[in-house]
């Protein structure tokens, strides 16, 4: 939609005649207040009709409408209703309508009749949907417009609204404190917003800035039932990832880069970045540490969790998730192990495609300042255009760390864990654990610690050395992986993210021994 609101596009296509419009949203009651304003705008005499299965045809203005309780008689009415006053502007809203054209024929033939009708009218038709899907029969003669959720300034209104009308709630929050609460409530709808508030309210009937987590927990709560998303607390720093310089580089340069400053410097917003590398290497890690950098929200998108067991459901369930994490942006939108979405080989009737494709036409065209962190295990699995610049910024690969770094790693995991490094061989560990990735490196230091606390004492080096003679690291059984990866990177197809130029990186390259 770009800097266009619902109320304007809306009204766009109305003074183009069109006489029928699907407005997809779960808001009911807030597309109606719209489209209220809208009609009102547009002409004050005019009148908003609905019609529902249990109220039949209702009018805002209170005018006596004939009875119409079912989905062929409300269109009936409609039809004389608007012929017999061609010239009156009204909006006919029908509700929940798709449940009745997805199961019978003859209400599609005659709600393209109806369509075709009014164009010689001034009305127009309108379909309240929570679901995009379109049957073939209408895609030439509807628009479909998607509703977004409220933005912040909405929110902003809704909860003055609600402190002004609440009896008793006492309010210590500054302007930019309700500000940050309206915030804190984005990709929420407005119900969803009234009800975190109005908790936040009646917990002690006082509204304060400890609210704010009040109602991130709420939002945290809502954006899991989305089922695809998930809200991550982003708490990791730099310095909870060992090694990896550049790529902390690279981000260290742009964490100001979603600010007022940024814009004012006419300096776009950093589209994403691709992490590629086996497993355990940094990548899931590497992601939540960018959301605690930027002190931005972090999404997960389960690529998993994308692909209902209905037509049309997997597409729908894509770019609700994608609205979603436009409505929260500035975000962190993470994609894990993005070649799972075409995991199906085309067994799926080509769903796994469309929502792939969803994706990507999606990161293309973005103007939200959303940034993806997609990662991948496996890049023959992904088709060449999905590493294009235009939907990234950079590709970095993660390679199996060196000796400094799994210094760093061991670092990191034993100081995490109440231990002082320097009561360790560090320097030993780093040289025994020879092409272990990192998420090897910390469970060897778990390995131990399980050996030390059943014996009631603490680690020592040598219990962390023989829990890492235990292990069989992934570099010896994904040895082909690695060494097509690495290829990947001489190519010029990707950057180090731990040196600068593909030489460097070869020269710093771990042997992979074989099995």
């Amino acid at each position: 939609m770009g800097t266009v609101n619902i109320h304007d596009e809306i009204r766009l296509y109305l003074r183009a005649r069109v006489a029928l419009i699907v407005l997809v949203t779960v808001e009911e009651q807030r597309a109606l207040d719209v489209l209220d304003q809208v009609r009102r705008d547009r002409d004050p005499s005019s009148d908003l009709i609905t019609w529902d299965i249990a109220d039949g045809l209702e009018s805002a203005s209170g005018r006596q409408l004939p009875r119409a309780a079912t989905p062929p008689d409300a269109l009936t009415k409609i039809k004389e209703l608007a012929q017999k006053e061609p010239h009156r502007r009204d909006l006919y809203v029908l509700k929940d309508f798709h449940a009745f054209w997805e199961r019978d024929p003859a209400v599609r033939r005659r709600l393209r009749n109806l369509a075709h009708k009014l164009v010689f009218t001034g009305s127009s038709l309108i379909v309240t949907t929570p679901v995009r899907d379109l049957p073939v029969e209408l895609g030439d003669d509807a628009v479909v417009v998607e509703m977004p959720l409220p933005e912040a300034d909405a929110l902003r209104r809704e909860l003055d609204h609600l402190i002004d009308s609440t009896k008793g709630v006492k309010s210590t929050l500054t302007a930019a404190g309700r500000s940050r609460l309206a915030q804190a409530a984005l990709g929420l709808t407005a119900a969803q917003a009234r009800r975190a508030f109005a908790k936040a309210i009646v917990r002690d009937e006082v509204l304060d800035d400890r609210d704010i987590e009040a109602v991130l927990a709420e939002k945290k709560a809502v954006i899991r039932e989305n089922e695809a998303l998930e809200f991550y607390s982003a708490e990791e720093s730099p310095d909870d990832l060992g090694g990896l310089d550049v790529l902390k580089e690279w981000l260290r340069l742009r964490e100001r880069a979603f600010g007022d400053a940024a814009r004012q410097f006419r300096l776009p917003a950093p589209k994403g970045i691709a992490l590629i590398g086996i497993p355990g290497t940094g990548k899931s890690l590497t992601a939540k540490m960018i959301g605690g950098l930027w002190r931005l929200p972090l999404l997960r998108l389960d690529v998993g969790a994308l692909f209902g067991s209905l037509v049309g459901e997997s597409e729908e369930r894509v770019r609700r998730a994608l609205r979603l994490a436009e409505t929260v942006s500035p975000c962190v939108l993470w994609i894990d192990e993005v070649e799972k979405a075409l995991s199906s080989g085309g067994h799926d009737g080509g769903t796994s495609q469309r929502v792939f494709g969803t994706v990507l036409t999606w990161m293309q065209e973005k103007t939200a300042p959303v940034f993806v962190v997609a990662t991948a295990n496996d890049v023959s699995a992904l088709p060449p255009e999905t590493l294009r610049r235009g939907r990234f910024d950079e590709v970095f690969f993660l390679d199996l760390p060196t000796e400094e770094e799994r210094r760093e790693i061991i670092t990191v995991h034993l100081r995490k864990r109440g231990r002082k490094p320097q009561m360790f061989d560090v320097y030993e560990l780093a040289r025994v654990c020879d092409g272990f990735v990192g998420a090897e490196l910390e469970q060897v230091v778990v390995d131990a610690m399980y050996e030390a606390f059943a014996e009631e004492r603490d680690i020592t080096t040598d219990d962390i050395a023989r829990a890492a003679a235990r292990t069989v690291p992934l570099s010896r059984s994904q040895r082909e992986v690695i060494e097509d990866l690495r290829a990947w990177l001489r190519e010029g197809r990707a950057q180090s993210a731990s040196f600068t130029g593909a030489d460097r990186a070869a020269e710093h390259q771990v042997p992979v021994l074989e099995v």
